[in-house]
């Protein structure tokens, strides 16, 4: 048996194994790609009918989510939009928020609605197949390992698709969607064309999942991507919220007189950051820990467009201010995070995302298509040819046929 054989039937048993689940996290990682702004349309409805005149300080905003949270949690964030219809919303962790008025200081809720619950929902299924409490971990177990076996299907299509001896004409019939094709030709154009095209976008898809699946994964990037500190590193790609050490302004700034508001620090960051869109008010619960002001100047997850402003929680003096990230790994981890969903690119990646995970629906479709009538085909009576007219001329389309690299009787053969 040839290598290229061996390869051939490993493709098809590990695709035969996976393909099931990789079709729901496909499916789901469809919707997912656009989650944001399908929550955003859901709570459209609270949004101001008019800007406020004299919007209400952070500091009374976070005292009015205080009292309003449930079993009195307090509020750990606080991000307000440039967009001044926009509401406040209170972080009080593990994914509750609540939402106030920024005018009057009204609690709208919580945006606990149909729309967040059945994104959750999604979301759910594509983690670890909406499994409920210590199953949890199986779920997680399988969706990663179907995850990792949808890389080798990619990398190992890649390797079975690459023509061989083939000419140009034959390399381009392989290369896009041909009209008039059924069955098993169909299915197998179908299938090469999607995983052609869409390699790259899949494989960051995956990769990045894994990353998300596994520790050891995400530790294997980080040493891989190792590295020191460096500023297109810093600047290029986004990073975690742990607070991490930032290198001091080169100018330090006076030192204020009186204790600081929090509304004054949420403004001085403003101040710094032209075009910014988001600020975000963190507020940790260690006393020793000092607050920090995320600004964003992007669509939300680029984190390429954050800059994070630390503050000495008793004086409010400017401690460090800069990128999210510090070093490569850090860089390279939290690119694959927002690349998972293409949001790291705004809405073209997000795009491209779902288009890639649209491919991945159809690359196991075909794929069990291609399988059923391998081992069961179809048992038609044979039909008898007409006698072939000597007058009648060949055809282009019967010519270009002949160049084909699979047509209907080999498709699906190495």
């Amino acid at each position: 048996m040839t290598f290229r054989r061996l390869l051939f039937w490993t493709h098809l048993v590990v695709g035969a194994l996976a393909g099931l689940v990789v079709l729901l996290m496909s499916v789901t990682g469809v919707i997912l790609a656009f989650e944001v702004q399908l929550n955003e349309w859901a709570l459209r409805d609270y949004r101001a009918a008019a800007a406020p005149a004299a919007p209400l300080p952070a500091d009374r905003l976070l005292e009015i989510a205080a009292a309003a949270a449930p079993e009195g949690a307090p509020p750990s964030s606080l991000r307000i939009s440039a967009d001044p219809l926009d509401p406040a919303v209170a972080g009080l962790g593990r994914g509750r928020s609540l939402y106030l008025d920024r005018g009057s200081g009204a609690v709208l809720g919580d945006g606990n609605g149909r729309m967040r619950r059945f994104l959750r929902s999604v979301r759910y299924w594509h983690r670890w197949l909406a499994l409920e409490n210590e199953s949890r971990a199986a779920g997680r177990a399988v969706t990663g390992a179907a995850n990792l076996l949808f890389l080798f299907l990619i990398l190992s299509g890649i390797v079975l698709w690459w023509p061989r001896n083939r000419p140009p004409r034959a390399l381009r019939n392989a290369l896009w969607f041909r009209r008039g094709l059924r069955g098993r030709a169909r299915n197998f154009n179908w299938h090469n064309v999607a995983g052609f095209w869409l390699a790259l976008p899949l494989a960051v898809v995956v990769v990045s999942g894994a990353m998300i699946s596994y520790r050891w994964v995400g530790r294997l990037i980080e040493f891989a991507a190792a590295g020191p500190p460096t500023a297109a590193a810093q600047e290029s790609l986004g990073g975690d919220e742990s607070g991490d050490p930032l290198p001091p302004p080169a100018t330090p700034p006076a030192t204020p007189t009186t204790p600081p508001t929090l509304q004054g620090l949420l403004d001085r960051a403003a101040a710094e950051t032209p075009g910014w869109r988001r600020l975000t008010l963190r507020l940790p619960a260690d006393e020793a820990d000092p607050r920090t002001v995320r600004t964003d100047t992007g669509a939300g997850r680029q984190p390429s467009k954050w800059r994070r402003f630390r503050f000495d929680r008793a004086t409010g003096a400017l401690l460090g201010v800069g990128p999210v990230t510090e070093t490569r790994a850090q860089a390279v981890r939290y690119w694959l995070r927002f690349a998972h969903t293409g949001e790291v690119y705004g809405i073209p990646g997000q795009i491209v995302a779902a288009v890639a995970s649209a491919a991945g629906a159809l690359l196991v479709w075909t794929g069990f298509a291609m399988a059923w009538r391998r081992f069961f085909p179809k048992k038609n009576p044979p039909k008898k040819n007409p006698p072939k007219d000597p007058s009648r001329r060949t055809t282009s389309r019967e010519k270009s046929r002949r160049n084909e690299p699979f047509g209907p009787d080999d498709a699906f053969e190495v």
